[in-house]
């Protein structure tokens, strides 16, 4: 099991933010900051781990809705076609927003 698998994003995230505010508050000995840089190294690793995925993820969907081509024939949800959210149709804005998402 991978620090990933273990621990969520939002939790590896609040952890890091406390790690920080212990070191800055300082009173700590030497190896007691150690350890406390170490943990916040580990976190931010899982943290960049769990952001990479989710790019990828966005990535992927992205690169899928624009090979279905205008009008969002075939996308992997059938939010395409007439109707659907899929493809660029004659929206004002460009790219995707939160409903766009597949996840």
């Amino acid at each position: 099991m991978t620090d990933r698998e273990a621990i969520s994003y939002e939790q590896a995230r609040d952890e890091l933010a406390a790690v920080v505010r212990r070191l800055e508050a300082g009173g700590l000995t030497l190896e007691q900051s150690l350890d406390l840089w170490e943990r916040g190294e580990k976190l931010a690793a899982v943290c960049a781990e769990w952001l990479d995925g989710a790019r990828a993820r966005l990535t992927t969907a992205m690169a899928a809705r624009e090979a279905a081509g205008p009008g969002g024939q075939g996308g992997a949800d059938g939010a395409g076609g007439p109707g659907g959210r899929g493809g660029r149709g004659d929206t004002a804005k460009d790219g995707p927003d939160a409903k766009d998402v597949p996840f």
